[in-house]
Formats: C-alpha cells, sequence, structure tokens
C-alpha cells in the first residue's frame, strides 16, 4: 500500500511516529471526514474488493469509498504501517430492522501501542457510518463525539464489548467479540452483503460521512445532516445535484463512471427513492 498517498487522500501531508494518542485521534477524525462510509459502489457492479491494498488504491483514486469490511481493513494496514498494535474483531450491529447478532457483519478493530500507555486498548471504527469520529478507551464510560452521545460498556451476548449509540442516530449500537480474528473471517458475509441483490447494501445506496460540525446521511436521493440542535434535510431532484452532492459534500467524484453509468446510477437511486415513497404511502 502506498501509505502516504492514503495520508495525503485524508488530508494528513506528513506522519512522524512513534504511536501517540494525539496521532491516533487525528488519524481517525480525518479518515471517516474524507472517505465516505458508502454502498454506491454495490448499484452499478455488486461485490467489491475486501483486500485493504487494492480498498486503498480506489479510494486513493476517489473510485470508492467503502463499508465497514473494506473501511476499517485499509484503515488497520494503515496504522498497523504507522507502527499501532491493531487487532481485528467480530462484531454486529443493532438497527430497528436487525437484532444486533454478533454473526461477523460488522468488523471491529482494537488498537493498542501507544507510548502514553502501551498496554491500553482503544476502539477504534472508522467503518460504522455515523459511529465514532475519535477512537474510544476499551472500559466502562461515555464519549462525547460531537453531535452525538456514545457509551461502551461490557456485552451482554459475548465476552466482548458493547457500543451503545445516541438515539438520534441510524443505530441503536454494536457489539462486537474480544478474540482477535484476520481479515479472512469475513471473507464470506463481504461476498454476500455486497453482492446478493437481497443485501441492504445492494438494494439502497447509501452514503455516511462524519465532519467536524455535523453528520451529513445520503439514502437514495434523501440528504440528511444531523447537529446537535437540528437535522437539515434536502432532497436532491436531479441527475446533476446528486452527483455534485456524492463530489463536493462525501468526496467521491467517480471519475471511473461514464456518462452512462451515471444515468444508470442516477435512475437506480431514483427509483430508491419511489419505492420508499410508495412503502410509506401503504402505512
Amino acid at each position: 500500500m502506498d501509505t502516504r498517498a492514503l495520508l495525503r487522500r485524508i488530508g494528513i501531508g506528513g506522519y512522524d511516529g512513534p504511536p501517540r494518542l494525539e496521532a491516533l485521534r487525528e488519524l481517525h477524525a480525518a479518515f471517516v471526514d474524507q472517505v465516505p462510509y458508502e454502498t454506491v459502489q454495490y448499484q452499478l457492479m455488486p461485490g467489491g474488493p475486501l483486500e485493504p491494498e487494492d480498498v486503498a488504491r480506489r479510494i486513493v483514486a476517489r473510485e470508492t469509498g467503502g463499508y465497514c469490511f473494506q473501511l476499517n481493513g485499509t484503515f488497520a494496514l494503515l496504522l498497523t504501517e504507522l507502527g499501532y498494535t491493531v487487532r481485528m474483531h467480530r462484531g454486529g450491529v443493532q438497527t430497528v430492522n436487525r437484532p444486533g447478532d454478533i454473526d461477523g457483519s460488522h468488523l471491529v478493530l482494537t488498537v493498542s501501542g501507544l507510548v502514553e500507555d502501551p498496554e491500553r486498548w482503544w476502539l477504534v471504527d472508522a467503518g460504522l457510518g455515523d459511529g465514532l469520529r475519535h477512537p474510544m478507551p476499551l472500559e466502562t464510560g461515555e464519549a462525547e463525539q460531537y453531535p452525538f452521545t456514545l457509551r461502551l460498556r461490557p456485552s451482554e451476548k459475548t465476552d466482548g464489548w458493547r457500543l451503545d449509540h445516541d438515539p438520534r442516530a441510524s443505530l441503536i449500537g454494536m457489539d462486537f467479540e474480544s478474540a482477535p480474528v484476520t481479515l479472512h473471517a469475513f471473507a464470506a458475509q463481504h461476498a454476500e452483503l455486497s453482492a446478493d441483490p437481497a443485501s441492504p447494501f445492494v438494494r439502497l445506496a447509501s452514503a455516511f460521512r462524519r465532519t467536524p460540525e455535523s453528520v451529513v446521511v445520503l439514502r437514495s436521493v434523501g440528504l440528511s445532516e444531523t447537529f446537535s440542535d437540528r437535522v437539515d434535510t434536502t432532497l436532491l431532484e436531479t441527475r446533476a445535484d446528486y452527483f455534485t452532492a456524492l463530489a463536493d459534500v462525501f468526496r467521491l467524484p467517480l471519475p471511473h463512471y461514464s456518462d452512462a453509468d451515471r444515468d444508470a446510477l442516477w435512475r437506480r437511486v431514483w427509483s430508491q427513492y419511489e419505492d420508499f415513497v410508495r412503502s410509506q404511502a401503504r402505512t
């Protein structure tokens, strides 16, 4: 992996070790701000790379962001090359539509080896959409990460940990096992979630960005931005507005997409919006 190119891509001109907490916080915040969590990549060509080197090349080229397996896999490789000790863990996310079983549908990272306290572990997750902006110490506690409040506690489902998200967020929480695994443990889930027509990641084009001031979310053509005191919403009603938002808001200009690709993607996301409107009318 071209570490320098990836650092430049996330807005960090250089990095001088050894691993420190301040640097880890800066790297985490820059990554989730500049590299979107997104499933746009699965709309026209389901499936995608899992290997961090391949994902990193696409991120640097601004052809894609990623979802948990891709983002945390790439971030883990970056941190490892910068001297951090990184472990991967099997997790599961709980939403209003998912029970949150620890089925390996989410990849979680923990990090240690920091100069200030080499034995202390930190929860790191750049692949949770509107989740963490900064690492959290792996211990029971609460963290204010604007505009949300996050809570970490022992899991009731495993010997690992539970992250309780803010009630205004898109997910309820996330549990993960304490045992470390390799990236190979997520290969089967990645193949299914990125390519199965029934997968929620294939059925809905979405993008998330965790900025310093807000959390920005795009679902089909519905754009929302959450602040501490309000949520602003916008409907992207034209193809031009949609691709401008991808490029300017989510750092996703998609230079490899032809005009025909853009037409096809626009028709697909608008159809997803129409399906949503029809479903709401029936309820």
